[in-house]
């Protein structure tokens, strides 16, 4: 059965209408752009017209999301060509749905053509991804050389081509960087980012930097650093990052904090540079273990840290990132899967549990626990559709993955039970927040202090 959606101006503009009317509680008028404040201690987006709001988003609402690996099939794709008339059915139909279901923002990964139709979305940037396709191919996966004069000139390039002719739309929420770079040990190795960049071709600039950050630490004395990390180099050019001491540990958080602290500088010049109106909001760092205290500390730059968290409770990896930045934190991925779906569930991150009740009663736990934190700024689910049961492309980490994540599954329906939990959680979370009382006085000056002041505010066309 095809379903007929009008595509008319006049579904555009009730769109528009319901997406305004949802963002409750005004503050001071402010015609501009989407930037963020701390109110009496608890942090806000704040949006264009100056109204506060928590994003609520959902990722990857793509017409053609997973493909089976192996295959050109894209079974999703598949299903949706025999229900809609048209791409544009579909997309307004999907952006209907999220927004019925209490969802307000197009997360990572989402369609261009879901953009124009007046609900805020965010832009991935994928520096990194740019980078060692174009000229750091030697790299380990997911792990880009920040020192090299290039990765600073391939932000710029990615930065003015996409950034800058979005500088003047008020629906444009912010920019991610990236999604979860390799900043030390995780699912994808057990190497330190020092031990990684003392790996890189001798000649290059983050062998080098890594190279001359030890020469500093250790004043060129190579048996200091011998006896601090229990090795037998025979100078520095030579040490493979594989120390077995709490020294050699400490010297490797410091040092990714340095090589954190270069990329989001760099990402950070580069965003606002070519769009001075839009918030930078991090590079999804993952939480999966401890990441590196180093890697959030260099974060301390962006206007909004975006960090991914698949577990049951948020509040720990969210507490953690805001002692270490200050900034007001954005969850960009959580999940959680159901056995019950008839997918195989065995590769995927996040918790699984056993039926879609038990799912919506997860959903609403997570939001509710996140959004009883001041330093909240919303989350965004991961992600529309449900992955192939045969699993969908290989690499990134994929692993083939074919898990239950979805609002619908694979013939575009929605889970009903659990997206009407998710609407109710989704409708109780910015009372949660709006209801917060912090324990501890918060002067005006510190709030002002704590707003951030480059990010423009301005109804002028540019």
């Amino acid at each position: 059965m095809k379903i007929t959606i009008p595509t008319s101006c006049s579904l555009v503009a009730v769109l528009a209408l319901l997406l305004l009317a949802s963002f409750s509680t005004p503050s001071s008028a402010q015609a501009g752009y989407f930037h963020v404040e701390l109110k009496n201690g608890v942090w806000w987006i704040i949006d264009p017209q100056g109204n506060q709001m928590l994003s609520s988003g959902v990722d990857h609402i793509s017409y053609q999301p997973d493909q089976i690996q192996g295959t050109e099939r894209y079974p999703y794709t598949e299903a949706i060509e025999s229900i809609y008339p048209d791409r544009n059915a579909w997309g307004l139909e999907a952006l209907s749905r999220i927004r019925r279901w209490g969802f307000n923002t197009t997360g990572a990964w989402s369609d261009p053509e879901l953009w124009v139709h007046g609900v805020p979305y965010t832009v991935i940037l994928n520096f990194g991804e740019h980078a060692r396709e174009e000229w750091d191919r030697d790299s380990p996966e997911d792990v880009v050389d920040v020192f090299d004069a290039r990765f600073e000139q391939t932000a710029r390039s990615i930065a003015g081509k996409f950034c800058r002719p979005r500088r003047d739309d008020h629906m444009l929420l912010g920019y991610f960087s990236d999604n979860e770079l390799r900043w030390g040990p995780d699912w994808r190795g057990k190497e330190t980012i020092l031990e990684l960049y003392l790996k890189f071709p001798a000649g290059s600039s983050g062998h080098q930097g890594a190279v001359k950050f030890l020469k500093e630490k250790y004043g060129k004395d190579i048996n200091k650093l011998n006896l601090a990390w229990g090795v037998k180099a025979a100078n520095f050019e030579s040490v493979t990052g594989n120390g077995v001491t709490e020294v050699y540990q400490s010297d490797a958080n410091e040092f990714v904090g340095d090589v954190a602290t270069r990329y989001f500088e760099v990402s950070q010049k580069a965003i606002h540079e070519a769009d001075p109106n839009h918030l930078y909001l991090g590079a999804r760092i993952a939480f999966a273990g401890n990441p590196s205290d180093g890697a959030l500390r260099g974060a301390r730059k962006v206007d909004v840290v975006s960090i991914n968290v698949y577990e049951l409770d948020p509040r720990p990896a969210v507490e953690a990132a805001y002692k270490l930045t200050g900034r007001p934190i954005l969850v960009g991925e959580f999940g959680v899967r159901a056995e019950d779906s008839g997918l195989p569930n065995t590769h995927g991150a996040g918790p699984k549990v056993a039926t879609q009740a038990d799912r919506g009663r997860a959903y609403a736990d997570y939001v509710t626990r996140l959004e009883s934190l001041p330093e909240s700024v919303g989350y965004h689910w991961f992600e529309w559709v449900d992955e192939p049961k045969e699993g969908r492309f290989e690499g990134a980490g994929s692993e083939g993955e074919n898990s239950n994540y979805g609002l619908v599954d694979i013939q575009d329906r929605p889970y009903e039970g659990f997206v009407e939990d998710v609407k109710k959680a989704n409708l109780a979370a910015f009372e949660i927040h709006k209801n917060l009382v912090r324990t501890t006085n918060v002067s005006k000056e510190e709030s002002d202090a704590n707003t951030m002041s480059h990010v423009r505010v301005s109804s002028k066309t540019q």
